[in-house]
């Protein structure tokens, strides 16, 4: 069977979940504190998100991408920012997030947005060799500052 891209369903935490977790692992961070809130704001019917995407092969989730629609100053038009892109260790090299990237373009066009973008870790060495396929690097540097 192939693997379908398609939105998360309501019922489906408990299959979710383990995916969340990996994607904070393989960060180094805990986001427990957020989770329940993160997992009804991607119910709740925002236009703007935060939406989930789900990676499916044979009935198991294998992926996961989650992003949010902004304005910005430099356009009329809408943004992507994709937030958060994971696929489990034993199916990677399989296209999944290839394909789960693709998804959030296809989700771009259809909403008439300029552009998709997204931040990684410098030691996503994998990632960015995905990354550097499907879109184009920038020089912008990000600073933060916690509130």
């Amino acid at each position: 069977m192939s693997i379908v891209i398609r939105p998360l369903r309501s019922d489906e935490r408990d299959a979710w979940q383990p995916l969340w977790k990996g994607y904070q692992e393989y960060y180094e961070t805990n986001l427990d504190d957020v989770t329940d809130s993160l997992w009804n704001r991607l119910l709740n019917d925002d236009p703007d998100g935060p939406t989930c995407l789900v990676a499916e092969e044979d009935g198991t989730l294998l992926g996961l991408v989650q992003y949010l629609y902004h304005g910005t100053t430099w356009s009329p038009k809408q943004r992507i920012y994709l937030h958060d892109l994971y696929t489990v260790p034993e199916s990677r090299g399989k296209g999944i997030g290839r394909k789960l990237i693709e998804a959030v373009y296809d989700e771009a066009r259809k909403r008439g947005c300029d552009q998709v973008y997204w931040l990684t870790q410098d030691f996503n060495e994998d990632g960015r060799r995905l990354y550097d396929k499907v879109s184009s690097l920038t020089p912008f540097i990000k600073y933060t500052q916690k509130i």
